[in-house]
């Protein structure tokens, strides 16, 4: 495993090249991994190392008369060695990095560095700081200046950003478009994207990096299903746990690509931006009456690491210091109302099942759509955010006394909301029409789920939303928010602007739920998106957890799940036990692998236990009294996933931060080639240490889900003990279970 614990190095170094061309290096370390970046004359600068700690930096000079190209024949006198943000005056013959205009004609642009600084910045807070460089540069002539932030987090993350100034004093300028990236090594020649769709999530699917572009855009309003959560590049057949892998993530809810391009004569990039529309971004002249105005970029980070699993490490560390308090609060097992009763809701059924959730462990209730205005199904009241006293009238049948009642059962108390949505059918949309994002004023968009979308770029809009939530926190003492999204944001123009508006949407998007978070200290957030849509850097600087699909058969969640957790840690990942057959596939699973699977994440329900034998409902419990034993270590370890070569089987764990304890879950999904299993590797362990490797009790009978023949000799209370250099090289022998079954085992070092 990789080491989190080395404190930050940083050093500024000069010389000149063979040449004669002045150079300056900037050095920056952290937790085991190393940035050089190298300014060539007054030109912008190269990332010319990312990768493991040097020990002379200073060194790195040398890579100049290194890596600089030669000119070569048919092309210009310069020959493409891309820098922070390549133009054609560096001559870059490939997709456009930086698109700006004036009056709709383009202007071409060479930056000239005038300032130079390497200390330590802000993440978010003062609490919380890294090594950072800050270049400032601009293009005099143009009118255009230009900031680039770069930073080496604690948890090894780079991230890079930049503003974009308007210089000139008369004009305004337009802003289309500004793509960050950083360079890839020549072996890195495979990239692995995710794509799919509503209920599979994540899909996994890998192609050569040739060369020419590909770029994985989202035009929705947000990352979406199709919309590739993490871009990774390394050597042909690289794994969750071997070879050199890099990854990129841009950190911004709205409309964004990431990409891998490779032009004849360059190193490959690998980027990514926010998507602006024309007009979307315009900055006005400088009139030396008011502060300048910037386009700022979002974050992207850059992630390096032995194989996918260290690269993903690196993401969860630093969610993790974002949010500090999911590790030193346990995450509480959560009962969602939503495949329960769906709109059904009443206060008698729902008090019922909340006292049925607390019997059985359940420690937080949460109220799914259909408790406000007129919301008897999905057409109608979306906006209009009172509660329906039709359904819960006011007295002892309220909602109120249902949030009471579940306080008193000793669970917090959750309510749904969808505030970026109306619906057409709604007083809000009937008193303000021109609260909705529309193309112009005789036209909406396609209709999605009948609903359009709120225009929380009109403060009028923004207060009628922000204030409904604050006022229904405070009088139900809320604890918890599921803050869905389930329309594309499409033709996304706002009526009081005249202009685009994804990015001023997005940005207050973010001011809701920063502004309710300070008002209610303690209060958390989940971000929903039709399910696993939207998950990304942004909307998690901010919410708590992720709804990782509304499909939880536990089948699709197996690689669901996998690859969401490249970017998101498992305390951050909604997973519920759902009813079988599962209500979005009509599969039928045992409770043993749905509660596996739901397991090794933020675990809850999605089930009407009002409904459930009590046999089910005994072996439920069992389930959730083993996750409240072992969440601490589940949430603060190392997700590792095995390279298992049979496409049919996964083993999947999380192995503790000091490398004592872990928890793997073998899932066998359909029948396989190999009969019995083969052994596989378990990742992670301590090299030097023994374990002792044994079921856990619940997983013990294999006789239930099993059809091996004989005894399984390590399956047994009291397991075997292997060195750990032995697990993580040959690995053991997983038991012979039915397709559609998961066991879980620990390992514990003696």
């Amino acid at each position: 495993m990789e080491d989190h614990r080395g404190g930050p190095r940083t050093g500024s170094y000069q010389s000149k090249s063979n040449l004669g061309v002045p150079l300056r290096l900037v050095y920056m370390e952290q937790s085991g991994l190393a940035l050089a970046v190298l300014f060539p004359g007054k030109g912008l600068p190269r990332i010319v190392h990312w990768g493991d700690p040097v020990a002379d930096p200073q060194a790195l000079l040398g890579t100049y008369d290194a890596l600089a190209p030669q000119r070569v024949s048919g092309g210009l006198d310069l020959t493409a060695w891309p820098s922070i943000l390549p133009t054609q005056s560096e001559a870059w013959t490939g997709q456009r990095r930086l698109c700006i205009c004036r009056g709709g004609v383009e202007i071409f642009c060479r930056f000239q560095v005038e300032s130079v600084d390497l200390g330590t910045g802000p993440v978010l807070s003062d609490d919380l700081t890294a090594p950072t460089l800050t270049v400032r540069a601009c293009d005099r002539g143009q009118g255009v200046g230009l900031t680039w932030r770069c930073q080496v987090l604690p948890s090894g993350l780079v991230r890079q950003r930049a503003d974009l100034l308007n210089l000139d004093t008369a004009r305004d300028l337009d802003v289309n478009g500004l793509e960050l990236a950083f360079p890839l090594p020549a072996e890195a020649s495979e990239i692995l994207t995710t794509t799919g769709h509503h209920l599979r999530e994540r899909s996994p699917q890998r192609q050569p990096l040739t060369i020419g572009r590909l770029e994985r855009p989202s035009l929705v309003g947000r990352p979406d299903f199709d919309s590739s959560l993490v871009m990774c590049a390394g050597r042909p057949g690289f794994g969750f746990e071997h070879d050199e892998v890099y990854a990129v993530h841009l950190g911004w809810s709205g409309n964004g690509l990431l990409s891998a391009e490779r032009i004849p004569s360059a190193p490959a990039l690998l980027g990514g931006s926010e998507i602006l529309m024309a007009g979307e971004i315009t900055l006005p002249p400088v009139d030396g009456h008011s502060d300048q105005q910037a386009y700022s970029t979002p974050w992207l980070y850059g992630s390096r690491g032995k194989g996918l699993d260290q690269a993903a490490h690196r993401y969860h560390a630093f969610l993790r210091s974002l949010h500090p308090g999911l590790a030193s609060r346990s995450r509480p097992v959560t009962l969602n109302t939503w495949e329960a009763v769906y709109f059904d809701q009443s206060y008698d059924k729902l008090a019922a099942l909340a006292e049925q959730a607390a019997r059985m462990g359940v420690e937080r209730f949460v109220v799914d759509d259909g408790w406000f205005q007129g919301r008897r199904s999905d057409e109608f009241g979306l906006g209009d955010w009172s509660i329906d006293r039709q359904v819960w009238p006011e007295g002892p049948k309220s909602l109120e006394s249902l949030a009471a009642r579940v306080h008193q059962l000793g669970m917090e108390f959750g309510l749904w909301f969808e505030p970026e949505m109306i619906s057409p059918d709604s007083n809000v949309f009937r008193d303000h029409p021109d609260w909705v994002l529309s193309p112009g004023p005789s036209r909406l968009p396609v209709e999605g789920r009948n609903q359009q979308v709120m225009d929380l770029t009109n403060p009028d809009a923004y207060a009628h939303v922000f204030e409904a939530m604050d006022s229904l926190i405070a009088l139900m003492g809320i604890d918890y928010i599921k803050w869905d999204h389930n329309r594309y944001v499409t033709e996304a123009r706002s009526p009081r602007s005249g202009r685009p508006a994804v990015h001023a949407q997005t940005e207050a998007v973010y001011g809701i739920m920063r502004d309710l978070k300070t008002r209610h200290p303690g209060l958390e957030i989940e971000s929903c998106a039709s399910g696993g849509a939207r998950i990304d850097l942004g909307i998690l600087e901010f919410a708590d957890r992720v709804w990782v699909s509304d499909c939880v058969d536990p089948v699709e969640r197996a690689d669901i799940q996998r690859y969401t957790s490249l970017l998101v840690p498992p305390e951050m990942l909604g997973e519920h036990v759902g009813d079988s057959p599962a209500h979005s596939t009509g599969r039928a699973t045992s409770l043993g692998l749905r509660a596996a699977m739901a397991f090794f994440g933020h675990m809850g329900v999605e089930w009407n236990l009002l409904a459930v034998p009590q046999d089910q409902l005994d072996e439920l419990g069992r389930w959730i009294d083993l996750y409240k034993q072992w969440r601490h270590m589940l949430h603060t370890g190392h997700v590792v996933h095995g390279d298992a070569p049979d496409p049919a089987v996964r083993l999947d764990g999380v192995v503790s931060a000091d490398g004592s304890q872990a928890l793997y879950r073998f899932t066998q999904l359909t029948s396989s080639v190999n009969y019995p299993p083969q052994p596989l590797a378990l990742p992670g362990l301590d090299s030097k240490s023994d374990y002792r490797i044994r079921p856990l009790d619940i997983c013990s009978d294999l006789d239930r889900i099993g059809s091996g023949q004989s005894p399984l000799a390590w399956w047994c209370p009291q397991g075997t003990v292997l060195p750990g250099a032995v697990l993580e090289a040959q690995g053991v022998r997983p038991p012979v279970i039915h397709p559609a079954e998961a066991a879980i085992f620990e390992a514990s070092r003696i």
